[in-house]
């Protein structure tokens, strides 16, 4: 099995260099027999990795403990789903994985477009296949997944494996991994296309609605597996927060902040022929900082509980960021007359400048997070001193920049294209003023006096208003003409134009879970040691303590903490919080409990024992408001899905300059 695996993964790079050399080769030469032949061999280098995935899966499900991966990361007495998850609970089979979903990707790509974009689909192939070679020589030649144990001069059975990392032993880590590998590996898509249309010049716009489909697809996946992640941390760790600006979250949000602004001002390309080069800039961004991330969680560079271990691949990813960046930064620079804008900014009270201030919020935000996540690496780099940046630091930043797009989301749909009247803004912004205003007052009056969450808390009221409005003005028309009742004239109004409305939903989402966010400032915390019988008052809370279960299965022994619950006299029940202690990893966790509700969530830790066994460590903690983040995640689902069905009645955007430039170059080329 090993060599079937083996062999099939290099066959997959043999395949992978043929796509690349096809295509190149068969467009210069032009000779489309040529390049039909390495569109072939990707859906090649698919089956092969379906197949080297295939066995490697079954190799963990069945315990293959021969294979040093299998031996590593699995165990008989692991459930079946964590055996599947273990598939990318390591070095080797995540980099399968990464392969794997790259070229599946490339498969569905070059299917769909087999009719399409015929001048540039040979460099869009050439591009996704050299990002897959790059994957290949890794798994290949670096960190082989079908290694076997080896004693003497032959083969050996471990008979049973080290098991899966307990902290990944949860459900979450069976869905996030793939979600967040899915945004990863799915924006190289829209950077092939982006160079596949430098290269050729490509005439017109239609290859950017292509690739803003791509983009929010996978923006859509990364933002899950993003959210996914927080909601590990959230209910595994044990240390009661869902982001802690760890080197390896920032990875995951940099390509995600430089997607959000590709979406945002994509659409300024296709309606006005406007930042042309502030888009092929923010692909190509959005490519290397999936990389990069890929990178910091690989080398070893960064301590994380997310990275795996030190390795030596940081030297190869360094090399292909390098040439990849160098690479792309020509050709930008070869093609800037191609992509000069074809309209100017008109005003600043425009719904363009929005979308542009918008774009210059996002990159600040990048930014500092990618400043303060390289800030350690490059302080011991140029001093010889680690020097770490913690929370506080990007929150003084960030925070800030977050109410700004905050504001910007509710400004955005109220100002008009090219300009806006004073006198329409004063019209537009009165009701969503007057609401975030009562919103901050009652606040203060009610004794708030944190200025950042009255900040966020009236925006919030301004961006949900403003929204709303939105609604009822579109649905009101509606409704005068067709006679329809208030909801039935939204849900037309939305499949009308799902993109814009789908967008306001979106945006909707993002106010829910800032609401969240913004709970963080009235945290309660305690950390206490406690006896039997003894009673504690968090908040409207009050604890009484129970005694200590115990017991053990085949993977793992357990005690389980009793503690009743009530508040302000009225029994809730009893929570249980659990510590583990795994046997093959002798590695003790944590299993929190949480009593979850709208305003606010109870979450208890059992730490561990104190005073020789007699008493008992825990951590609680109330956290205001933080189920909304979770809410607003589904409606931010929601909200992309809507965007991605096609408009009831076709958007027709207005006719400008790019036309006439898109048919001079149809005729040059013709």
């Amino acid at each position: 099995m090993e060599n079937l695996g083996t062999l099939a993964i290099l066959l997959a790079f043999c395949f992978a260099v043929y796509a690349v050399l096809g295509s190149i080769a068969g467009k210069f030469g032009r000779r489309p027999f040529l390049v039909l032949s390495a569109e072939r061999a990707v859906y090649c280098v698919w089956g092969l990795l379906t197949v080297a995935a295939s066995l490697l899966v079954y190799s963990l499900m069945t315990g293959d403990f021969r294979l040093a991966y299998v031996a590593e990361h699995s165990n008989k007495s692991m459930d079946l789903a964590y055996k599947f998850a273990s598939w990318w609970g390591g070095q080797e089979g995540s980099l399968l994985l990464w392969a794997w979903l790259l070229a599946s990707y490339s498969a569905i790509l070059v299917f769909q477009n087999r009719r399409k974009f015929r001048d540039m689909m040979p460099y869009v192939t050439a591009v996704l296949m050299a990002t897959e070679t790059f994957f290949l020589i890794l798994i290949s030649f670096v960190e082989q997944p079908f290694k076997v144990l080896m004693a003497g001069k032959g083969v050996v059975d471990a008979g049973d494996g080290q098991g899966l990392n307990p902290l990944l032993q949860y459900w979450t880590m069976v869905i996030h991994p793939p979600m967040l590998y899915l945004g990863y590996v799915g924006f190289t898509v829209p950077f092939a296309f982006a160079i596949g249309s430098l290269i050729t010049k490509q005439p017109g716009d239609s290859w950017i609605h292509t690739t803003r489909r791509w983009t929010l697809v996978t923006w859509m996946f990364q933002t899950t597996g993003i959210l996914l992640g927080a909601g590990w941390a959230y209910a595994v760790l044990g240390w009661g927060g869902y982001w802690g600006w760890d080197p390896v979250e920032n990875a995951s949000l940099l390509p995600w902040i430089t997607a959000t602004a590709f979406l945002h001002s994509v659409m300024m390309q296709e309606k006005k022929g406007m930042m042309k080069i502030w888009n092929i800039v923010l692909v190509s961004s959005t490519f290397f900082l999936c990389i990069f991330g890929t990178f910091l969680t690989r080398s070893g560079v960064v301590q994380s509980v997310h990275a795996f271990a030190q390795s030596s691949l940081g030297r190869y990813f360094v090399v292909f960021l390098a040439v990849g960046i160098a690479a792309t930064v020509y050709v930008i620079l070869n093609r800037l007359d191609y992509l000069k804008s074809e309209a100017q900014l008109e005003s600043v009270l425009s719904r363009e400048s929005s979308f542009l201030f918008n774009n210059l919020i996002l990159l600040a935000s990048c930014f500092a997070v990618l400043w303060g996540t390289l800030f350690p690496v490059i302080s011991e780099a140029v001093s010889g001193e680690k020097i770490s940046v913690d929370g506080p630091f990007f929150n003084r930043v960030n925070i800030p920049i977050g109410l700004g797009l905050l504001l910007l989301t509710g400004v955005g749909p109220l100002i008009a294209w090219r300009k806006s009247s004073v006198e329409s803004l004063k019209r537009s912004f009165f009701w969503p003023t007057i609401g975030g205003v009562a919103v901050a007052g009652v606040l203060l009056v009610t004794g708030v006096r944190h200025f950042y969450a009255l900040m966020s808390f009236a925006l919030c009221a301004f961006v949900t208003i403003s929204i709303v409005l939105e609604f009822f003005k579109g649905a009101n028309a509606i409704r005068a003409k067709s006679g329809q009742n208030v909801v039935s004239a939204m849900v037309e109004l939305t499949h009308r134009n799902t993109r814009r409305y789908g967008g306001y939903l979106v945006h909707l989402g993002v106010v829910l879970m800032f609401i969240g966010f913004t709970g963080k400032a009235f945290d309660i915390s305690r950390t206490l040691e406690v006896e039997k019988g003894q009673k504690v008052n968090l908040g409207s809370y009050q604890l009484r303590i129970g005694d200590v279960e115990s017991g053990r299965n085949d993977n793992y022994s357990w005690e389980v903490l009793n503690v009743a619950v009530s508040k302000n006299g009225q029994d809730l029940g009893n929570m249980r919080p659990e510590r583990r202690m795994y046997f093959v990893s002798r590695q003790p966790t944590s299993e929190v409990t949480i009593r979850r509700r709208a305003l606010d969530d109870l979450y208890l830790n059992f730490a561990g024992a104190a005073n020789d066994g007699d008493g008992t460590v825990i951590q609680a903690y109330v956290f205001p408001l933080v189920s909304w983040i979770w809410v607003g995640y589904w409606v931010v689902l929601i909200g992309t899905l809507i965007c991605l069905v096609p408009s009831k009645t076709r958007l027709m955007y207005p006719r400008t300059e790019v036309v006439a430039v898109a048919k001079k170059h149809a005729k040059v080329q013709n």
